[in-house]
């Protein structure tokens, strides 16, 4: 059942506050949280009742033939708590509760070609399985974890699919604390790959030990292997091979010269060969030029003067 299924046979309708989806996504503590809007809470089909009447047609004699037969049914409304339940098990920072494929803006052409690839990709999933992911590649503050978000929500509450969200340091990070407390890594990375579309984001972000590259190479071995589909985000680019770059005179501090060395690093190096080669059929690679703006920076540095010094009296209770 799709979404017009849950809001033309709901209480929807059009309503003014979700647009007729049922449904509204909140930003609730650190994470993105889902809830059945109040249009819909109380359902007028089921009254309910949580199912409705059917027909469906069976054949339990070759000498009657096909028959039609009265049946209950879910109704949309219980189709519609399951995806919402599913939702907030996703793992979504709140910080990307509101991402939606309407607002993202692109500053460049090919950050609108990065939309359209992550559109597609949602607007033409296939629950049946063959499903090719994609890496997004770009500067900080471009908007790939916006559209990784846009991505699941489509995907979990309009097609029903099982989906998480994960970030590699925090996974990370994860895995370290339940050794303490006596796990195992497996029994973390397990679940992220049995479900059926996980995002990663910040691929290549770390120390590169050999703890984190053993980690992120199981969790990708894993699900490789089992042919699910995986969508990554990272800062690092994606060509094959490294650039030749030219020294430009002039002074240069220190951290200009990291940065510069930063931004040079592939995503091929940080996380090896095998990784690399894997990803290369996983997913499709689009890639966000290095002089794209982050839109963090460009929004704060547009903001009047005077609102930043009442955010910092107001931080510090001056």
């Amino acid at each position: 059942m799709d979404r017009a299924d849950m809001g033309t046979k709901g209480s929807g309708g059009a309503c003014g506050v979700c647009g007729g989806r049922t449904y509204l996504i909140e930003r609730q503590g650190d994470l993105a949280h889902a809830r059945i809007c109040e249009c819909s809470v109380q359902c007028k089909v089921c009254g309910g009742r949580g199912h409705v009447l059917g027909q469906q047609e069976s054949t339990f004699s070759k000498k009657v033939g096909p028959r039609t037969y009265d049946v209950l049914m879910p109704c949309s409304c219980t189709l519609r708590q399951k995806r919402v339940a599913r939702f907030n098990a996703v793992g979504l920072p709140g910080v990307v509760a509101h991402s939606s494929f309407d607002n993202y803006i692109p500053a460049k052409t090919q950050q609108d070609k990065a939309r359209s690839a992550a559109m597609h990709f949602a607007h033409h999933y296939e629950k049946a399985g063959g499903n090719k992911g994609f890496v997004l590649s770009g500067p900080v503050g471009t908007g790939k974890t916006h559209l990784l978000a846009a991505t699941l929500a489509h995907l979990v509450l309009e097609v029903g699919v099982g989906a998480r969200y994960v970030e590699i340091s925090l996974l990370y990070a994860t895995i370290r604390r339940g050794f303490q407390e006596g796990k195992s890594g497996g029994e973390i990375i397990g679940p992220l790959s049995e479900v059926e579309v996980l995002a990663i984001d910040e691929l290549g972000k770390g120390r590169g030990s050999p703890f984190e590259m053993e980690t992120m190479d199981e969790l990708i071995a894993r699900r490789y292997n089992a042919h699910r589909t995986t969508l990554f985000a990272t800062n690092y680019s994606l060509e094959p091979e490294r650039k030749a770059t030219r020294a430009v005179a002039g002074y240069h501090s220190t951290d200009d010269a990291k940065t510069t060395l930063r931004e040079a690093e592939l995503l091929r190096e940080r996380v090896g060969e095998r990784i690399y080669s894997r990803l290369c059929e996983m997913c499709t690679f689009v890639e966000l030029p290095k002089d794209t703006p982050d839109h963090r920076r460009t929004r704060h540095e547009l903001e009047p003067r005077g609102h930043h010094a009442h955010a910092k009296i107001r931080a510090t209770g001056r």
